[in-house]
C-alpha cells in the first residue's frame, strides 16, 4: 500500500488524541472505587433520603389519584348496589311477611267467623228439631187421646145399649116370672100391663 506522508501524519495525530482523552486502566479503577465508596459510606436508606422526596410525593400522589378514582369509581359503588339490592331484598322479605300474616290473620278471623255460623247453625238445628220433636209429640199424644176418646165413647155407649138390653130383658123375665107366679098362686089370668106396671113398681122402688 502507498501511504502519504500527510495521512500518516495525520493518523498518528488522531490517535494520540484519542489516547490522551481515554484514561488508563488504573484510574477507571481508582475513580469507581472511590465513587463506591461514597456511595456506601452515607449509610442513608433511600425512602429517607431527602433527594428522593419529591419523587417520592409525585408517586404518593399519583397513586392516591388512581387508588381514589379505583375506590369511588368501581368500589363503592360496586358495595353501594350490593347494599341497595339487600335494602331492597330486605324490603321485599318484609312486604311479604306482612302480606302473608295479613293472609294469616284473615284466614284466622275467617276460620272463627265459619266455627261461630256453624255454632249458631247448631244451636237452632237443635232447636229446631227439638220443637218439631215436641210439636210431633204433642200431636201423636192428641191423636192417641183422640183415639181414646173415641174407643172410650163407643165403650160406653156399647155398655149403654148392653145395660139397656139387659135391663129390658130382665124386665121381660121378671113379667114373665110374675105371671106365672100369680097363676100358681091365684090360679087366675094377669094381663101383661098390669104385671108390668107391678115390676115397674117394684125396680121403682
Amino acid at each position: 500500500m502507498f501511504v502519504t506522508a500527510a495521512y500518516a501524519q495525520q493518523s498518528t495525530t488522531t490517535e494520540g488524541a484519542e489516547a490522551h482523552d481515554a484514561p488508563a486502566a488504573g484510574e477507571v479503577h481508582t475513580e469507581t472505587g472511590v465513587a463506591h465508596e461514597g456511595e456506601h459510606g452515607s449509610g442513608v436508606f433511600p425512602p429517607f433520603d431527602s433527594t428522593h422526596f419529591a419523587s417520592q410525593l409525585l408517586w404518593l400522589a399519583i397513586t392516591f389519584g388512581l387508588f381514589y378514582l379505583l375506590m369511588s369509581k368501581v368500589i363503592i359503588p360496586r358495595i353501594g348496589g350490593i347494599l341497595a339490592k339487600r335494602h331492597d331484598r330486605i324490603a321485599h322479605d318484609l312486604d311479604e311477611a306482612s302480606r302473608l300474616k295479613g293472609q294469616a290473620d284473615a284466614a284466622i278471623a275467617s276460620y272463627e267467623q265459619e266455627l261461630a255460623n256453624a255454632k249458631a247453625e247448631g244451636h237452632s238445628i237443635a232447636d229446631t228439631a227439638r220443637e218439631d220433636a215436641k210439636s210431633k209429640a204433642n200431636a201423636d199424644r192428641a191423636a192417641v187421646e183422640a183415639e181414646l176418646t173415641k174407643k172410650i165413647t163407643a165403650a160406653e155407649a156399647r155398655i149403654a145399649e148392653i145395660k139397656s138390653k139387659a135391663l129390658a130383658d130382665v124386665g121381660a123375665i121378671a113379667e114373665e116370672t110374675a105371671t106365672a107366679v100369680v097363676k100358681q098362686l091365684i090360679g087366675g089370668n094377669v094381663t101383661k100391663t098390669e104385671i108390668a106396671a107391678a115390676v115397674k113398681a117394684s125396680a121403682g122402688n
